[in-house]
C-alpha cells in the first residue's frame, strides 16, 4: 500500500508540501500535548486520584511557555481562607 502512495506523490507533486507541513504540525501538536502532560502540574489525566489539581500548583514557578519580568506574591487574605478550609 505504502507503494501506491509515493507513486501517486510521484504522479502529484504539488500535494508534497502539503504533506510535509501536515507531518510538522501533527509532530509539533503531539509533542507539546506531551510536554505539557508532563510538566505541567495543573494538566491531568486521572481526576480520582487529584480532585483538585490547582492546589498542588506552586505559583512562584511560571506556568506559561514563555514568562517575562514575572512575579508572585503571597496575597495574605487567600492564604487565611485556604488555611481555615483545610
Amino acid at each position: 500500500k505504502m507503494s501506491g502512495f509515493f507513486q501517486m506523490l510521484r504522479k502529484k507533486k504539488e500535494l508534497i508540501p502539503l504533506i510535509g507541513f501536515m507531518a510538522f504540525a501533527a509532530t509539533g501538536a503531539t509533542s507539546a500535548a506531551l510536554y505539557f502532560l508532563f510538566t505541567k502540574t495543573d494538566v491531568i489525566l486521572n481526576k480520582t486520584k487529584n480532585p483538585e489539581p490547582w492546589e498542588r500548583v506552586d505559583p512562584s514557578k511560571p506556568q506559561k511557555l514563555i514568562t517575562i519580568n514575572q512575579q508572585w506574591k503571597p496575597v495574605d487574605e487567600l492564604q487565611l481562607v485556604k488555611s481555615i478550609t483545610k
